[in-house]
């Protein structure tokens, strides 16, 4: 029976946030086993691993699993410890091979994860070996159910959750299409550590931060408060997603939305405009698009730079973020050279995301003492989770923490 115990949650309808989950190793804990375990967790996209052989480690909470395609080319993916004695199989990050051996006894594992042979099974002259009814097939690797939706693909330990289709849902999955209307390349990979609780950054991607943090993205009309915008939540599923569109902003609004800061600078320009002046995908003048799916992937469109990021736990006070750069199999060279340049934008020393890193450094920095205290999350209003037509709004914060709280089995205990 697990006894560790889950914090009382400070106000039923999620406007306060106890710090304690950001630093409690129990919770860490009880995490990987109600949350990560229990979901369809983002592992990588088809692309790649595009043919027989072809794998790349990924992780679902901090459990590292390979994802594969075996000779048929059916996707597969198990965990990456060793059914012998736990030691980890798979050492690099990617590659190509129909089977993976443990480095430590020489237990030889296919595609799929199936245990293919090892050594001394029938010991050294008649001493020795395994047991006479052993069983090869009941020894693989760890396996893990695995679905894929317009190239993204998912793995779940969970035997009876629903389809990977059913679980993004009828709002995702539009928004989804949205950006994978083609067929998807990967440009490049970052890999970026941030001395922060995972959680942090799911509620960065949340709120209303961008166009008040991110100098850049204020001044040169990204994201602003001003803009047209819609946030937008699947609250069963504890998936949200934020449009921002461009609409010939009144100066004077603009002005007004950022007095008394420094954070809109109408006398900054940039020595090479061409970084802004890039062909968007899209005629819908959409400039940002942040669409978060529970527990551990971002999908984002910043301008006409396209990514996923991938949230790894690493324990309570740290996580990965690993960030794919993408274009799409139609783009011409003049596309691929706008998408790489406008990529600077983001990443762990983007002109834009530069800050997020430090905002949850700080976060964690700041809260160390206050184990007992809560956060106020009270912008965009109290009570329901509805969707909002504007950023001016923590709405999907709130709606992030409902679902983690009925993941955890958190009580509610409204006491505001």
């Amino acid at each position: 029976m697990n006894t560790r115990q889950t914090p009382e949650w400070p106000a039923s309808d999620f406007t306060r946030v106890p710090f304690r989950v950001f630093m409690d190793e129990d919770i860490e804990q009880l995490e990987q086993e109600r949350v990560f375990d229990r979901v369809w967790c983002y592992l990588g996209m088809a692309i790649e691993v595009p043919g027989p052989g072809d794998y790349i480690v990924a992780y679902v909470g901090r459990t590292e699993v390979v994802l594969s395609r075996d000779e048929e080319g059916r996707l597969a993916a198990f965990v990456n410890s060793c059914s012998h004695r736990g030691a980890q199989v798979v050492r690099r990050i990617r590659g190509n091979a129909m089977s993976h051996t443990c480095p430590y006894h020489q237990w030889c594992f296919g595609a799929r994860g199936e245990l293919l042979g090892l050594p001394l099974l029938r010991g050294v002259k008649g001493k020795g070996g395994m047991p006479e009814d052993f069983d090869k097939t009941a020894h693989g690797l760890k396996a893990l159910r695995v679905e894929e939706y317009k190239g993204l693909v998912f793995g779940t330990f969970s035997p009876t959750i629903g389809s990977l289709h059913d679980y993004l849902g009828p709002r995702m999955r539009p928004q989804i299409d949205r950006i994978f209307d083609r067929k998807p390349r990967v440009l490049g990979y970052y890999r970026q550590r941030i001395p922060a609780n995972w959680k942090l950054y799911l509620e960065n991607l949340k709120d209303h931060h961008g166009a008040l943090l991110h100098l850049f993205h204020a001044t040169f009309g990204i994201a602003r408060p001003t803009m047209t915008a819609r946030v937008a939540l699947d609250v069963e599923r504890g998936h949200s997603f934020t449009h921002l569109a461009d609409n010939d902003e009144d100066k004077v609004q603009v002005r007004a939305a950022y007095a008394g800061t420094e954070q809109y600078r109408e006398d900054y320009r940039l020595d090479d405009p061409s970084f802004l002046q890039v062909e968007p995908d899209y005629d819908d003048r959409v400039t940002n698009v942040i669409m978060s799916i529970f527990p551990n992937l971002m999908l984002g469109q910043v301008a006409n730079t396209f990514q996923t990021r991938a949230i790894r736990p690493k324990g309570k006070d740290e996580f990965e973020l690993f960030w794919t750069y993408l274009a799409f199999e139609d783009d011409d060279d003049e596309a691929i050279e706008g998408k790489l340049r406008q990529s600077n934008f983001i990443g762990p020393a983007g002109y834009i995301s530069l800050e997020d890193g430090e905002a949850g450094r700080m976060v964690q920095i700041g809260i160390a003492s206050r184990p007992h205290d809560s956060s106020f999350v009270e912008m965009g209003g109290r009570g329901a989770l509805e969707d909002a037509d504007n950023i001016s709004t923590e709405v999907a914060v709130r709606a992030f923490w409902k679902r983690y709280a009925e993941a955890m089995a958190i009580d509610g205990d409204d006491r505001r």
